[in-house]
This record gives C-alpha cells, structure tokens and sequence, in this order.
C-alpha cells in the first residue's frame, strides 16, 4: 500500500498536476501575508490561514486522485491484493499532499507574515487547524473526485459548493454540522481559540471522518 502511494505521489508530481496547487497556495498566501500582521495578531492570522487553504487543498486532492488513469486504477487494485488497499493508498497519498500544502501555508505565516513569533500554544494550536485543514481538503477532494463524480463540471461545482456549504453551515447556530471554519476564525478574533479548540478539533475531525467513510462507501459500487 505504501509503494502505491508513493507511485501515485510520483505520477502526481511527473504530471505537473502538483504546480496547479502549488501556484494556487502561493498566490493566496502572497495576498493573504501581504503586510506583516502586528504583534498580538497571531493567532488570528494563522487561523485564517488554515481556513482559507482548504479549497486549495481540496483541489489537490482531487487531482491527485484523478492523476491515475480508471483502468490503471483497477490493475492497481488488483496488484495490492484488493480496492480496499488501493482506496487507503490514494487517499494516503492525498492526505501527504495536502499535509505538505498545508505545512507551506503555516512555514509562510510564521516566517513571512508576522512581526512577532508566536506564543508556543498558539502555534500549537495553529499546527493543530493546518492539519485538520489538510484532512479536510482530502475528505472534500476525495468526495468529488472523478471516480465519484465523472464529469469535471460537476466535481468542479461540487467542490466550490461544498466549501461555500461549509461557510453558511459554520456561520449558522448548525456549526456542528460541518467543520466549523468560521468558528475558528471568530474564535481566534475573540481571544477564544485555545479554550475551544478541544470541542472546535473534535467536531472537525468527526465531519472528516464521516466524509472519508462516505467516499469509503461511495466506491463500493465504482470500480
């Protein structure tokens, strides 16, 4: 399984699909970490940060997932011994996809887009959103990949709408139904994000979790 994430990191690499998001993340982070923030603004700036990539992230999940040919795909399956196997192998190599985006953005908002180092829980606290950032991306980039959604259309819409969807969602007394990005950035404006991270971490990975079973379940009947 592990060989096979690495060949789909590979092919995802040789195909230049990975410059798309490498160009999308470093516009977005050059407009987002223009001017430094101020001292005491750091908790808010690298919790927007984390908010504000996962559409990127998602992109790039979705198209490392469609990198690999349907019926290369299928002789995939067949050579790690299952769909099982193969499924675990392209979202793992997602997941290291979107970690290493995600990893980007915080490296680029401690360094380059503030004035001040931030507090160690606060930085802490910021490892933590980048992460569940990346996890996210992956779910949502999985959900509307091309073996979900086949038209590039749709899974296009499907994407922007789901993240747009997440939005509305966390700004509504519903925060809990979705990952609540919103939250976190109204959480970190309000000098709030280390008292609420526990229940923020928890309900964001238990919308990841669901998403990936979906996806998990959704392939039962694609090849």
């Amino acid at each position: 399984m592990i060989a096979l994430a690495v060949f789909r990191m590979a092919g995802y690499v040789r195909s230049h699909r990975v410059v798309q998001a490498l160009l999308l993340m470093v516009l977005l982070l050059a407009v987002m970490h223009g001017n430094r923030a101020p001292e005491g603004a750091e908790a808010v700036v690298l919790t927007d940060s984390a908010a504000l990539i996962i559409p990127v992230l998602a992109w790039a999940a979705r198209s490392l997932l469609d990198t690999e040919p349907d019926q290369q795909r299928l002789m995939s399956a067949t050579s790690v011994g299952g769909s099982s196997r193969e499924l675990s192998a392209g979202l793992l190599a997602a997941l290291t996809a979107c970690t290493g985006l995600a990893a980007l953005a915080l490296a680029w908002g401690v360094l380059l887009g503030l004035t001040a180092t931030p507090p160690g829980p606060v930085l802490g606290a910021a490892v933590v959103l980048h992460g569940l950032a990346a996890l996210t991306g992956t779910a949502l980039g999985a959900l509307t990949s091309r073996v979900i959604l086949p038209s590039p259309a749709l899974s296009i819409m499907a994407l922007l709408s789901g993240f747009l969807g997440m939005l509305i969602l966390s700004a509504s007394p519903l925060y809990w139904l979705t990952v609540p990005v919103l939250v976190w950035m109204r959480a970190a404006n309000t000098d709030l994000l280390l008292d609420r991270l526990p229940e923020l971490s928890a309900l964001s990975l238990a919308w990841c979790l669901i998403g990936l079973t979906t996806y998990a379940w959704l392939r039962r009947t694609r090849p």
